[in-house]
């Protein structure tokens, strides 16, 4: 058996080889092909993309109906104040291991552990924003009083 170093130099050794070789022995007929195709390709990019994103907000959509969630059920303004939500398909005081339909739910406590997460950040980024709101109406007062 080789040692990894002789197999790593003959692998880039055949990788040189062979990407040269690729391009040197390429005839006018297939450059006009690559060039055909790479070109096709430049010029539908765009349209697949955008058809992606199509296909994409369809799917969310869909599942957003299938779940029953729509994006009026909790205003903005309402997460800001720190009520808790209820999560669709978690209940957070619940130990069973198995749900409703017998099948097991499998990392439940670690999504319930991570939304947790994520609401305490959220409430220390909006105390923070407040302290600093705050700062600066302190700051404004102080400033009509100096004047």
């Amino acid at each position: 058996m080789e040692s990894i170093p002789d197999l790593l130099v003959s692998w880039k050794d055949n990788f040189i080889r062979n990407g040269k070789g690729a391009f040197t022995t390429m005839d006018t007929k297939s450059w006009i092909r690559m060039v055909m195709i790479v070109g096709t390709y430049c010029l539908l990019r765009p349209y697949l993309i955008k058809l992606g994103a199509r296909m994409q907000e369809k799917q969310h959509e869909k599942d957003a109906a299938d779940s029953g969630v729509t994006d009026a059920d909790v205003h903005p303004n309402e997460l800001r104040t720190g009520k808790k939500f209820a999560i669709p398909g978690v209940e957070e005081d619940s130990d069973e291991e198995v749900g409703e339909a017998g099948e097991a739910n499998w990392g439940k406590k670690a999504r319930v552990r991570q939304r947790k997460f994520i609401r305490k950040a959220l409430e220390k980024e909006e105390q923070r924003l407040q302290d600093e709101q705050d700062a600066e109406s302190d700051k404004d007062i102080a400033d009509l009083l100096v004047d």
